[in-house]
């Protein structure tokens, strides 16, 4: 078989992934069609599948240094790529594999003149993801302290920053001590002009340093919010479907909402807490060196403020982790409302919305106006100590002043200065209290969401079969979490490729249940299920769903053109291939009567399309990668009469070459099915073409007589006219 360079590059990509670990699937390759990967393409699709990977640019020199484990792959000129075996720095050469030799494990020497005739310095550092560890790990303070302690340069910058800015603020008051002691004592102007100079230095300094600290913590906050915002994300999409489907919309968007807490916290409050912090470690001493007994009573102060607030912690825990619940329970209801508006509005149930909202807000404001009291109450009791603390000490002052110590009117004043500087972070720390909670109260809730068990944790793993179509079932069991009895009992069948499938029950049968573990959707079953032989379980998921179309009763149409909608980002497809789709699922015609064709918009919620038009869109964006199983979970029970006859009719084109998985409750439906599967409380009672089942199946024949009743009824009524006129 001919490879072209781009072929060999992709292989060599491949195979050096496979050796750290890792799968690459090419369908994952982001490029727009008829170009070349670049590098960071290439390194983006590595990173896909849970390695990391760089695109970088090397000298001969540094390539020969490349002794760190992992795959240095060198992109070639020509397009192509090779594998580093080894650098050999002896014999100045590096050992490269030909990738168009897979079998090949030595590789050939190349040295430097003729490696750059060929290469320009291009390659990919590849080895596993050390950061992926820390991305499994599970959100809480230990996983924020981790990330943050990630930005040591930035913080250690900050705190020399602070630490300096802590001397600095101190030389004011030490500038005041000799005004007042010397220049207005003894009447030295010199001094005073020292002093004014010094002044203005300081100033100007502070204001200088103060900028960059400010600087750095901006990119250190930028940092994490980027980090967070990644890691929320990935956990989020990461999230098995059944979770999304068993917890409420509002409970989910409120809870991930409070990492905007989070982010703030950490790198606002928490940050000027820490600085104010260092900053009393510096001041002390300065205090103990100015004054011990004035210095003792500033600590005596501060340790009965700091035993105030402490006392307070877990009262107002206790009352912010109920003003909390109410808050999500609101939230609920909110989004509820705006998910169901058109529901709302149809039925007039405006006043019940209200009247639960009014309740969930009065609720919600009950226990915040709780909170607020019993976070009053420290700041309230600390006031009159950080007063005493400035006031005291001018009292103090005076009186070892009158004592004969040796305490001059300026050393109190600048005492008093410095002293406040003691009093500021402690207050601080009593209206931190609160934000404190919130910062625990927000990492617990978030991660109520984002430690729940992944639907996979190796996504780059499994096996990438390509698919036929066959599908078998081997007493297959399940139950839904929370159920006693069986969804399926001992389902057992076999699907050639190829295969049109219909599967008929009554409601709670057990239909949409064999769809979902088809899909991977639920992998806690008991017994087999097979894909052209291969093993489900064993199928990279990724994978599995690219392989399969899905089309259910209700579906979700992005915001954005019809194109957008059918290409749904997948990369390599254009607008002749979302045509091709839209043809064979009937939608071609009503798409071209638009305004603007496949570049009209579809608006959130598509109001501006009908069911039928938006079930046919969804049909078609099913079909736009040629899937080869395709399933229609009651895709056309939402359809008009013509739009579904519209359907029908191009079921055998659509089917051509693929295996289809048709559930409906219309039977007339599956008529042309190659086979019909009869479900009844998750037990297979009866498989087999139509013909065979109304001959066979009670309960299939039932069903086929109660939906076409009206047309035996109008059989017997010709009938009996027939034989009136022939009578007569």
């Amino acid at each position: 078989m001919f490879l072209t360079p781009l072929d060999l590059r992709l292989r060599t990509i491949t195979t050096g992934a496979r050796e750290q670990g890792a799968d690459l699937s090419r369908e994952d390759l982001r490029v727009i069609q008829g170009e070349a990967p670049s590098p960071a393409a290439l390194a983006d699709w590595v990173t896909q599948s849970g390695l990391w990977c760089k695109a970088a640019q090397l000298t001969w020199r540094q390539l020969l240094k490349m002794t760190a484990a992992g795959a240095v792959i060198l992109l070639m000129k020509d397009g192509t790529a090779a594998a580093m075996i080894r650098p050999d720095p002896v014999r100045n050469v590096v050992w490269l594999k030909d990738p168009e030799v897979e079998t090949e494990q030595d590789g050939v020497a190349v040295d430097e003149l003729r490696l750059s005739q060929l290469w320009s310095g291009e390659v990919l550092l590849i080895r596993p993801d050390r950061q992926a560890r820390a991305d499994n790990e599970p959100w809480d303070m230990m996983w924020i302290a981790r990330v943050a302690m990630a930005e040591g340069a930035i913080i250690g910058d900050v705190l020399l920053g602070a630490v300096v800015l802590s001397f600095v603020s101190m030389v004011p008051a030490m500038i005041v001590m000799i005004v007042i002691d010397k220049v207005m004592s003894y009447k030295v102007l010199a001094t005073l002009w020292m002093s004014i100079v010094l002044v203005l230095v300081v100033l100007l300094f502070e204001a200088l340093l103060g900028y960059v600290r400010r600087q750095l913590s901006n990119i250190m906050a930028l940092r994490l919010d980027l980090k967070m915002n990644l890691f929320v994300f990935k956990r989020l999409l990461g999230l098995p479907i059944d979770y999304f489907e068993r917890t409420p919309t509002g409970r989910i968007s409120y809870l991930i909402g409070q990492t905007v807490k989070v982010r703030g916290f950490v790198t606002g409050k928490l940050m000027n807490a820490i600085l104010d912090l260092l900053n009393l470690v510096i001041v002390l001493p300065v205090l103990f060196w100015m004054s011990v007994p004035m210095a003792w009573m500033v600590v005596g102060l501060g340790g009965i403020m700091a035993m105030i607030i402490s006392s307070f912690i877990k009262p107002v825990r206790r009352i912010y982790h109920r003003w909390l619940e109410f808050e999500v329970q609101k939230n609920i209801v909110l989004v509820e409302t705006l998910h169901g508006i058109r529901t709302i509005k149809s039925l007039a149930l405006e006043p019940a919305q209200r009247d639960m909202w009014d309740r969930r807000a009065a609720d919600a404001a009950y226990w915040k106006r709780r909170l607020d009291d019993i976070s009053n109450w420290p700041e309230t009791l600390v006031s009159p100590f950080d007063t005493l603390m400035t006031r005291g000490v001018l009292l103090v002052g005076a009186y070892l002043s009158i004592s004969g110590a040796e305490v001059t009117s300026g050393s109190v004043v600048a005492f008093m200065m410095i002293a406040n500087r003691v009093s500021t972070p402690l207050v601080s720390l009593s209206k931190l209290l609160q934000d404190i909670e919130e910062l625990r109260a927000s990492v617990m809730m978030v991660g109520l969401v984002l430690n729940n068990r992944p639907e996979t944790t190796t996504p780059g793993s499994g096996l990438r079969p390509r698919f036929e179509g066959g599908i078998i079932f081997r007493g297959v069991k399940f139950t839904y979490p929370g159920t006693k009895s069986r969804a399926l009992d001992d389902i057992s069948f076999e699907v050639p490729p190829g295969t049109v499938l219909g599967l008929v029950g009554r409601s709670g049968s057990g239909k949409s249940t064999i769809t979902r573990l088809l899909q991977g959707i639920n992998r806690e079953y008991e017994g087999q299920i097979k894909i052209d032989g291969v093993d489900l379980r064993e199928i990279n998921l990724a994978h599995l769903r690219r392989s399969f179309g899905v089309v259910l009763q209700e579906n979700f149409l992005f915001r954005g053109t019809v194109r957008d909608n059918l290409l749904a980002g997948r990369t390599g497809l254009t607008l002749t291939d979302a045509v091709r789709a839209a043809r064979l699922a009937g939608a071609e015609e009503f798409i071209e009567r638009m305004q603007f064709g496949y570049e009209t918009m579809v608006e959130e919620g598509s109001p501006n399309l009908s069911g039928g038009q938006r079930q046919r869109l969804a049909i078609a964006r099913a079909l736009i990668h040629d899937p080869r199983i395709l399933i229609l979970d009651e895709a056309t029970s939402a359809l008009d009469p013509e739009s579904e006859a519209l359907v029908n009719a191009n079921i055998s084109r659509i089917a051509a070459n693929r295996t289809m998985v048709i559930v409906s409750h219309r039977l007339s439906s599956l008529v042309d099915s190659n086979m019909i599967m009869v479900l009844d409380r998750g037990k297979m009672v009866d498989i087999g073409p139509h013909t065979q089942l109304l001959e066979t199946c009670t309960i299939y024949r039932q069903l086929w007589q109660q939906q076409n009743r009206h047309m035996e009824s109008f059989r017997s009524g010709a009938r009996a006219a027939l034989a009136t006129s022939v009578g007569s």
